[in-house]
């Protein structure tokens, strides 16, 4: 397409031709855009004589669309329709689409309270949800790739370029299937849990895994657990306990949001064993209003609880 064809066609005629079709003549139409009506037709004309086809049949009264006419009518209501949202965003509305990456748990939570708040508060604002491991995340967002991120403090993204704002705290547990003689116990402590074959958190491959909650709560306690497998998704983690590969640890959160049926989740006593969450955006982007308005939004979401942990005693 010749781009240099369109500079011939003016808005005005366009938006007289669309009043006309839509009050259904000339003088209502002049009416409604506070124009005169001689004016109004020569816009129409003149959109006319540019498309080289009658839009207007006059010989009636009021005129009525052509098959020309109707056929032009959408794509001319979709041409103002845009130009409303240039508009918009002119005026100062806030408007856009969001990149928000989360894990999967933190998703399953978070992501449908964001939606709703942002209908209610920001509603020309869209969110899309990109889920994935917290390492990718980072990385998609140091990349520009994501606008924001819904993740851990840990690990570590490897840019000087984000910043961060704590979200929630949220306690490690251990997941033991329910024959397991520590099922029925009110708390578990690391030293216990050591003794056994360990799931936890993360993907082997990535070469951090020493950086997830898990291993550095027992790293800081002076143990080395011997670890059977490593997954980021909380029904793994689950399956692989329940068909008695392990015992599990992992953040509270994720078994929220997880099918937990034959496994027993315990609190763990010793201190430091949680998970920082924390909201991640850009420092060094450029400033965007409505991802200021999706921050803002998130930011101020109920955080999540569990029913498990409130009786686990001091350390």
């Amino acid at each position: 397409m010749d781009l240099r064809s369109v500079y011939h066609y003016r808005i005005d005629w366009i938006v007289s031709f669309v009043a006309v079709a839509h009050h259904g003549g000339f003088s209502a139409a002049a009416k409604a855009l506070y124009r005169s009506q001689p004016r109004v037709s020569s816009h129409v004309a003149d959109l006319e004589r540019e498309l080289g086809t009658k839009l207007l049949d006059r010989s009636v009264h009021p005129a009525v669309l052509t098959p020309e006419g109707r056929a032009l009518l959408p794509h001319a209501e979709e041409i103002l329709r845009r130009l409303g949202v240039l508009a918009d965003m002119t005026g100062g509305a806030v408007r856009g689409e969001v990149r928000l990456g989360a894990y999967p748990s933190a998703a399953a939570y978070l992501y449908p309270l964001a939606v709703r708040a942002l209908r209610d508060n920001h509603p020309r604002v869209r969110l899309v949800l990109r889920e994935g491991p917290s390492v990718a995340l980072g990385a998609a967002l140091a990349s520009g790739d994501l606008d924001l991120v819904l993740r851990p403090l840990l690990p570590l993204i490897g840019s000087d370029g984000v910043a961060s704002r704590l979200l929630w705290r949220e306690p490690l547990v251990a997941v033991f299937r329910d024959d397991h003689p520590l099922a029925r116990s009110p708390y578990v402590r690391l030293a216990q849990i050591a003794a056994l074959p360990l799931i936890s958190i993360g993907e082997s491959g990535e070469g951090n895994g020493r950086q997830y909650e898990t291993n550095l709560a027992f790293a800081n306690a002076g143990l080395t657990p011997t670890i059977t497998a490593q997954t980021n998704q909380p029904q793994t983690l689950v399956a692989l306990v329940r068909h008695g590969m392990g015992t599990g640890v992992t953040n509270s959160l994720a078994m929220t949001t997880a099918n937990i049926e034959g496994v027993t989740l315990v609190p763990i006593a010793d201190p430091h064993c949680e998970r920082v969450v924390a909201l991640w955006w850009r420092s060094d982007g450029v400033a965007s209003p409505a991802v200021a308005a999706v921050r803002d939004v998130m930011t101020r979401l109920p955080r999540p609880r569990w029913p498990w942990g409130s009786e686990t005693p001091a350390p």
